[in-house]
């Protein structure tokens, strides 16, 4: 027998009962619309992680030292006494991979502005810190080398310090703050940045010279980060075995010993919160595909119960002639139909779920071909495996008894 005459057939089998039909195709259609919508918040989350992580600097090296255990306690990496001057003095001389190198320092305390005061964090940085971080100015200018040497009192203001201590909306830049009861003389404005990866503000912060924060707030020659950047996106690892390279000669560390501090490249972040994407999409698909399972043991009870209630219908087309081979094709069809039919519904379904989760919680969402073709495939497979032994055993019935059923 023809395939087109054998989909007739099924299709109009399906049509005498739709909502039987409907019903089996439920948890298919439940099964497909929670695997395409959960890995869509998957490679969703996963895609902005990504964007995020680059949007802190593509080519930026975070050099941290590493926390110490200290009379049974561990001291965080504000104390730890590792990266200071000559470090970077030797990272910025001769180098090979590095394109510009920036130490960090940063204290928490109240902004002040007049009447209006707000708890941020001030962070002294050199002039290369911006081209690192590839933070442009959306007003005035960076301060310059010479502020560093002289630790000018001067700042750069993110936005949301802005909106907290000028919210007036006049033009800052000329004007003064106090953090800490030190005025410091507004140079520039900061662009938006926006949210982080950990969710932190990163328009919530103030830039100042590196030295005006060692020796005006916090007293200390030591820093807390070095940040660096690559000459290029494909030199990362090189220039981050060469920062490895210098800062052991610079720390007298010899051969066997650990390092007394770390070095992380963007690449490595990346990674690290993609594998922790990638696990998570994979446990929500395994979750969402166990509807998949239910909706194909749905699909072989409905054929069984096909195959018994047509007992007669079967056996009056062996009677004319139709083969074994023939009748197993058109319940294999039949359960092959459901399944694809609500596997569609259930992609337009998905795919629905998707955009209402990005416009009502506004959450990073995408829905990939290979999710939507995944699952058009379990949905055909579904049919063909839960419907092949109803159709097999529809197959091996006698025709003769097959028309004396009742």
């Amino acid at each position: 027998m023809k395939i087109t005459n054998l989909l007739r057939i099924a299709w109009r089998a399906i049509q005498r009962n739709k909502m039987r039909a409907f019903l089996t195709m439920l948890g298919i259609i439940i099964g497909v619309a929670a695997v395409i919508s959960m890995i869509a918040i998957g490679q969703g989350s996963k895609q902005s992680i990504q964007s995020q992580i680059s949007g802190m600097g593509s080519n930026m090296i975070t050099i941290r030292p590493i926390s110490n255990v200290t009379g049974g306690a561990r001291m965080d990496n504000t104390s730890v006494q590792a990266l200071s001057e000559p470090d970077v003095v030797a990272l910025q001389k001769h180098p090979q991979y590095l394109n510009a190198v920036s130490p960090s320092l940063s204290a928490r305390g109240q902004a002040i502005n007049g009447p209006y005061n707000w708890s941020t964090s001030l962070q002294g940085v050199s002039p290369d810190y911006l081209s690192i971080r590839g933070w442009p100015l959306q007003d005035g200018n960076p301060f310059t080398n010479q502020d560093v040497k002289t630790a000018a009192k001067v700042c750069l203001v993110g936005q949301t310090v802005i909106n907290n201590l000028f919210p007036n909306g006049e033009a800052v830049v000329g004007k003064s703050i106090r953090f800490k009861n030190i005025p410091f003389k507004i140079v520039g404005v900061l662009s938006k940045k926006g949210e982080n990866t950990f969710g932190q503000d990163q328009d919530d912060v103030i830039l100042t010279p590196i030295t005006t924060v060692q020796k005006r707030v916090l007293a200390t020659i030591y820093y807390q980060t070095i940040f660096a950047s690559a000459a290029d996106e494909n030199s990362t690892e090189k220039a981050a075995e060469e920062i490895q390279q210098t800062l052991r000669i610079s720390h007298r560390l010899q051969k066997g010993t650990d390092d007394d501090f770390t070095v992380r490249t963007q690449a490595e972040l990346i990674s690290t919160f993609s594998s922790t994407s990638r696990i998570l999409t994979i446990l929500l698909a395994v979750i969402a595909g166990i509807s998949l399972v239910v909706g194909g043991i749905g699909i072989m009870n409905i054929m069984y119960v096909s195959v018994t209630e047509r007992t007669k219908e079967i056996g009056l087309r062996m009677s004319i002639g139709a083969r074994g081979t023939d009748i197993l094709m058109q319940f294999l069809i039949e359960a092959v139909l459901i399944g694809v039919t609500g596997g569609l519904i259930g992609v337009a379904l998905g795919i629905t779920a998707a955009k209402l989760v990005t416009t009502l919680l506004h959450w990073p969402t995408l829905v990939t071909q290979a999710s939507v073709l995944l699952s058009f495939m379990v949905c055909f497979a579904t049919g063909v495996f839960f419907g092949y032994y109803p159709a097999l055993k529809a197959s091996r019935l006698d025709p003769i008894e097959a028309l004396h059923y009742e």
